[in-house]
């Protein structure tokens, strides 16, 4: 009960200051984090977590299913299919750069095995905007950015997961019912979560068609959530894959019922914005003095690397030769925060009893507590800058110039014309 009255009071300063930290660099995400680390035993002992502690895997796997389930209900089929091709660069060219520039530098500069190695940029390559929400939740910020910010985010949890589980089977023999898991049934478990996500929510659908079937007004929200707990429910029940489930529940959803997607916006961002505090401040938890004592000099680098200088210049190369502004193009750069996703599956290394599961969890742990303060400070700064300098008319070098003559506006009949001053 001691943690669930921090958790009270941390929401309650949270509420407080979240008017102010729309406008400035001061983070609601970075309070929790705090405030678990201040209860922890590293310094007032209030909370007694371990990383092997039920809750943490437990609160982690819900924030993370709930973030994706709401994520992708922002996903547009029609803009994608049109647009599909930034996102699969991004996919299919930066996610495996920063793969393997991290695996380098790990092995390098922290002295991991070369499969610890390749673990450890594995779990540290998915993104997640959700400590960057003013960038994917700001309509000043360009729509193709934030979509190609989301998708990718929403994605790459589900491709990282299998070759988390493989480089865990192959680290040592002590990797447990972890290392036992086949590329076959990894493969089963993520097209059994791509099954469920697509077809429960149809079914959902068709179900609401018929006439003796609706739902009254005030409890329409509390369809699509009960669509994502039926879903998390049976992934679990059947070892599917929750998060590739969950993301494509939440596109589907919103691409067959819009109004059930309009009705549950604001329930489910709500109930999103509580399951990541209550991660958060359990991550927070495990965040002691001891934890980055373990970590050596060269892990400082390689974390600091890993944030300012892989991911964006892994995405930056996957870029090349797109639309985007040089400016849209740095800030897609900057925005790789580790997540929740890292926080799962890096306690799914540290639980698998490989040799230097230890070590690379504390490295992980480091890097994602670096990347949260980092990401979660700097969003609303860079997106408020999208809309000054869209106000300002400061053109980027990258986009296309307009010619400078006059242009003849005819106004409609009865419509004032401005003056020349106006």
């Amino acid at each position: 009960m001691v943690l669930v009255a921090v958790f009270g009071v941390a929401l309650l300063v949270a509420v407080l200051l979240s008017g102010l930290a729309a406008r400035t660099v001061l983070s609601t995400s970075f309070l929790f984090l705090v405030g678990g680390a201040l209860v922890s035993d590293g310094f007032l002992g209030l909370v007694h977590i371990t990383a092997d502690s039920e809750i943490v895997s437990v609160t982690a796997d819900l924030a993370l299913f709930a973030v994706l389930f709401t994520d992708g209900q922002y996903v547009s089929f029609g803009k994608l299919r049109a647009n599909w091709r930034n996102p699969a660069r991004a996919l299919g060219l930066g996610m495996p750069l920063a793969f393997v520039f991290m695996a380098l530098v790990t092995h390098f500069l922290v002295g991991l095995d070369w499969t610890t190695s390749f673990l450890v940029g594995a779990v540290l390559a998915p993104t997640d905007p959700v400590f960057a929400s003013a960038i994917v939740g700001r309509k000043e910020v360009p729509a193709k950015l934030r979509e190609l910010l989301n998708v990718e985010s929403g994605i790459n949890d589900g491709l990282a997961l299998p070759v988390v589980l493989v480089l865990i089977a192959a680290a040592g023999p002590a990797a447990g019912q972890t290392g036992e898991a086949s590329i076959g049934t990894i493969a089963l478990e993520l097209g059994l979560g791509l099954t469920f996500g697509v077809l429960l929510p149809l079914i959902v659908n068709w179900l609401v068609r018929f006439r003796l079937l609706c739902a009254e007004p005030k409890l329409q929200p509390l369809l699509p959530l009960a669509t994502g707990i039926l879903l998390y429910g049976l992934c679990h029940l059947t070892h599917a894959n929750p998060y590739l489930a969950a993301f494509s529940a939440g596109a589907v959803l919103a691409a067959v019922s819009p109004e059930a997607k309009h009705a549950f916006e604001p329930l489910g961002e709500a109930l999103t914005e509580l399951a990541k505090f209550a991660a958060l401040l359990v991550f927070g938890a495990l965040l002691t003095p001891r934890l980055f004592g373990d970590l050596s000099l060269g892990g400082y680098v390689a974390v600091v690397l890993a944030i300012v200088l892989i991911r964006p210049a892994s995405l930056l190369i996957s870029l090349i030769g797109t639309r985007f502004s040089r400016r849209e193009k740095l800030t897609a750069a900057w925005f790789g925060p580790k997540g929740f996703a890292s926080v799962v599956y890096g306690l799914l290394v540290l639980q698998s009893g490989i040799p230097q599961a230890e070590e690379a969890y504390t490295m992980i742990a480091v890097c994602i507590a670096f990347s949260i303060i980092a990401h979660s400070s700097t969003d609303v700064p860079i997106a408020r800058m999208f809309d000054v300098e869209d106000l300002v008319g400061i053109p980027d070098d990258d986009e296309d110039r307009r010619p400078a003559g006059p242009v003849t506006v005819v106004p409609d009949a009865g419509q004032e014309k401005p003056s020349d001053g106006g």
